[in-house]
């Protein structure tokens, strides 16, 4: 017995040394394994099938991947670790995608072959990507906790870094220097980079131009201007890696609006420095609408800090020179009084060739007595060419400028006087602390009161110019209208003989324009329009004759091309067809008004045509279309989860807020539906198709009219049934659009003998609103926020007009975190009752029996 308890014994002991080695070999193997995943040698490669390399903090992680919007096009990168959505920092071959369709995601791998960094595919025997270094041997690649892919020889040595080859994204770690670009992945058409010959200034560059887009500086010089547009001073701080010792720069909520400042926590910079914060907290991007935007990761998702350029102002040189610009005007740009428009060098932007002086100057040396200044107060302007203590008094710095003939402009401050001699740019009015400056204007009186303006004409000079001018006026009046109607003549007798254009392809269907309706833009009308006039030659060569490869979709408007003008700029050619709902007068409508309206969540108008028998508007291309081709496509709706939906709600809904209470017009849609939601190509939501739109006077809200117009499924009851239409109306529609959104499901579709709205009050009477959501979207969703959405949309559409919120309120609604809102009363048209075809025509009829208007619906169709 006690033999046989001595060998159970050491059959024991052997047994837990046995475990203990087995422990300790299933330890290495992951510690092996862990260290493996965040580097490649020449043994190891990254192949594409799910494989990624993860740095060793679990920081950053490199893989293959596909643009959501092209799943045929491969791209090897570097994102953050296990964040949501995925955020891209860096893109191996972001110029040169490789082709996935005709071969096998386990034929592309990332290699280390001779001493450099590899992209292959195996069809292929150029790399899609490499280091182009030296060949050699023992170098390995390492992605590090910085999101720093390292190409190290053995010894360690760094001889090639991703930092050092940037594409769009800026990180902590990195440091903005001569040579040193971050290109927008997306087109490659702007660039962020440091100024040239100046350390302290920043610039954003459009290809195959040489004048910046953009330019950034700390504010220097005269106090209260700026040489360019300003930067914080904690952006500049991470620019140059954290150089200035014990420096701390925080962002603080609120106070700060200039700088587009949100309110976030403090962001202290130091600390990253000793790598006591996670570097996923901030990133710099160059995206591809040519902005370049500060991101802070905050509460789970990114906020944008800070962005520019913010508006045409902030532009450089937006309004070329001797231009003034007012971000506050819907047209921004104007020339000084005294200057006239040069002709644009882009017919896209008026502005680009800036402005000239009226009258040229007849200043004579040392001759005080020749032409006058323009006093302009609360000026933000560039810096001066030139600056004297030798001045006692503005008086004094106006004579020392007047008998310079090559003086522009001066200003007196800080007991100084500043000389402009060059060309004016930036010139910004109603500025925050800004300065006066006197601009020179020619020897003709300026026909504003303006402080200073010297008038050294006598009367009878005066009066023998004015005979002069006048009977020089009235021959040339004479002769233009003489010329004008033999033109006229010569082009109604051309057009008598050839009354159809021909465009390549039949265009039977559109109306020929007879003599009344010739002339419906007026003289009056067309300078009203402030946007650029296109030929329809050049809109024939854009969009190859209206080739039905170039054809986008058909809206109740007529149909949409996609047009590629001079400069490799997109278009959407908007075409007016016969069958439209919208004639001349909508068409006069669209084009006045969205010239005037300026906001990021309104589709820009950029131009528009008419010749012969075409109505063309132009305007700027949406790559994702309309909102509608996502929502209710099976496939296509998975690409919007919660967040990316909740955006676009805000989106429509800041939009209608301008359109209703910040723009100068009061305008009501009359028409907003999720076919009329334009998204660019970052998922921005555009308000568009403004050809029912109706400006209101002063502080009205509401009118009437005899021919209701709209969407059937859209239009308030109070509209559809009595035509009173008011911003009211727009809610309604906003309200049915949010439905649609959260639940995928358009409001016409019967749910049992009910529609979207009526099926959607009766979950929400169960307390069971959450049984309407698309099922895409659960996983991604907040419930509380989507509980909020559909209690403010059913706020939007309660039957009584009074009962329903004003787009501001919704607004504030919606961005509120832990407020209560008020319980909807039961909504209008619940219930649909027309769903066999029989009971159509007599459920119509009595819906708009009570009602003498002429009733025009347009049919959703897709675009």
């Amino acid at each position: 017995m006690l033999l046989l308890a001595q060998v159970a014994g050491k059959f024991y002991v052997m047994q837990l040394i046995s475990n203990f080695l087995l422990l300790l070999l299933a330890v290495l193997v992951i510690l092996c394994s862990c260290d493996a995943r965040s580097t490649i040698d020449g043994s190891s490669k990254l192949v594409d099938n799910e494989e990624t390399l993860v740095s060793a903090g679990e920081k950053f992680e490199m893989g293959f991947f596909s643009d959501d919007r092209d799943q045929l096009r491969r791209f090897v990168g570097i994102w953050y670790y296990n964040m949501s959505p995925r955020t891209v920092v860096w893109v191996a071959n972001w110029n040169r995608p490789i082709p996935v369709s005709r071969i096998k995601n386990e034929d592309i791998s990332v290699v280390v072959e001779d001493g450099n960094l590899k992209v292959y595919n195996s069809n292929s025997s150029t790399p899609y990507f490499s280091t182009v270094l030296d060949s050699a041997s023992n170098r390995r690649v390492e992605l590090l906790d910085t999101g720093n892919l390292v190409l190290v020889d053995e010894s360690g040595a760094r001889l090639w870094q991703s930092f050092l080859n940037p594409t769009d994204t800026f990180l902590p770690g990195m440091k903005m220097g001569m040579g040193f670009k971050l290109t927008d992945s997306r087109s490659g058409k702007y660039t962020f980079q440091m100024g040239e010959g100046d350390n302290n200034t920043y610039a954003i560059f459009e290809t195959g131009v040489d004048i910046p887009y953009w330019k950034g500086s700390v504010p220097s010089g005269i106090s209260g201007t700026s040489k360019f547009s300003k930067m914080p001073a904690y952006l500049t701080y991470l620019l140059s890696n954290f150089n200035e010792s014990d420096v701390k720069y925080s962002v603080e909520g609120g106070g700060n609006s200039s700088n587009n400042i949100s309110k976030h926590p403090p962001i202290d910079f130091s600390s990253y420095v000793n790598g006591n914060r996670s570097v996923k907290s901030t990133r710099l991007l160059m995206n591809s609408s040519g902005e370049i935007q500060f991101y802070f990761w905050n509460e789970g998702r990114w906020s944008l800090i800070w962005s520019a350029p913010k508006d045409t102002c902030d532009m450089y040189r937006g309004c070329g020179k001797f231009g003034i610009c007012n971000s506050k005007q819907s047209a921004p740009c104007r020339c000084l009084p005294g200057y006239k428009l040069d002709t644009p060098e882009n017919i896209l932007n008026p502005f680009s060739g800036g402005c000239s002086r009226t009258l040229i100057s007849s200043c004579k040396e040392n001759n005080v007595q020749h032409d006058t200044f323009l006093d302009l107060t609360s000026m933000n302007f560039g810096s001066p060419d030139w600056s004297t203590k030798r001045t006692n008094t503005s008086e004094d710095c106006r004579r020392l400028c007047l008998r310079n003939c090559t003086c522009q402009a001066y200003t007196y401050h800080d007991s100084g006087c500043w000389i402009w001699f060059s060309n004016i740019y930036n010139l910004q009015e109603n500025y925050t602390d800004g300065l006066n400056i006197s601009v020179r204007v020619g020897i003709s009186p300026i026909e504003v009161a303006t402080p200073g303006t010297v008038n050294t004409e006598t009367a009878p000079s005066r009066n023998q110019r004015t005979l002069v001018i006048s009977i020089s006026l009235v021959l040339g009046v004479i002769i233009l209208c003489g010329i004008s109607y033999i033109i006229y003549q010569n082009r109604r007798a051309a057009r008598s003989k050839a009354r159809e254009i021909v465009l390549g392809k039949a265009v039977g269907y559109l109306p020929r324009r007879d003599s009344s309706d010739e002339d419906f833009i007026t003289e009056n009308d067309k300078k009203r329009i402030d946007v650029p006039f296109f030929s329809l030659n050049s809109i024939l060569v854009a969009t190859e004759n209206f080739s039905n490869a170039s054809k986008l979709g058909r809206g109740g408007f007529g149909p949409v091309y996609k047009g590629k003008f001079l400069g490799g700029r997109d278009m959407a050619v908007k075409r007016l067809s016969s069958n439209s709902g919208q004639g001349v007068e909508e068409f006069k409508t669209e084009v006045m008004l969205i010239a005037k309206l300026q906001h990021r969540n309104l589709v820009r108008l950029l131009g528009y045509c008419i010749e012969e028998n075409e109505k063309i508007l132009l305007y700027e291309y949406m790559p994702n279309k309309s909102l509608d081709t996502f929502l209710f496509d099976h496939a296509s709706c998975r690409l919007l989860d919660w967040r990316t939906r909740f955006e676009i709600i805000l989106g429509i809904a800041r939009g209608l807020l301008y359109l209703h209470q910040d723009s100068r017009l009061r305008v009501i849609h009359r028409d907003l539906k999720t076919s009329n939601i334009l998204l660019d190509e970052e998922m921005n939501a555009k308000i568009s198709d403004f050809g029912l739109a109706r400006i209101v006077q002063g502080k009205t809200t509401e009118a009437n009219t005899n021919k209701v117009v709209g969407t059937y499924g859209y239009m308030s009851p109070e509209y559809a049934l009595e035509g009173l239409f008011s911003i009211k109306s727009d809610v309604f529609a906003f309200g049915v659009v949010l439905l649609e959104i959260i639940s995928g499901k358009r409001n016409m579709e019967l749910f049992e003998d009910a529609n979207l709205i009526g099926y959607v009050w009766r979950l929400w009477m169960k307390d069971r609103a959450l049984d309407m959501m698309d099922q895409t979207i659960v996983e991604s969703c907040d419930e509380k926020e989507v509980i909020k959405c559909v209690n403010v949309a059913l706020l939007c559409v309660q039957e009584d007009p009074a009962d329903r919120p004003t787009m501001s309120n919704v607004v504030f609604m919606l961005g509120g975190e832990s407020m209560t809102l008020p319980r909807p009363n039961q909504p209008a048209f619940v219930t649909r009752r027309n769903s066999a075809g029989a009971s159509t025509s007599s459920s119509s009829s009595k819906l708009y029996s009570t009602s003498n208007n002429e009733l025009t619906i347009t049919q959703e169709e897709g675009r």
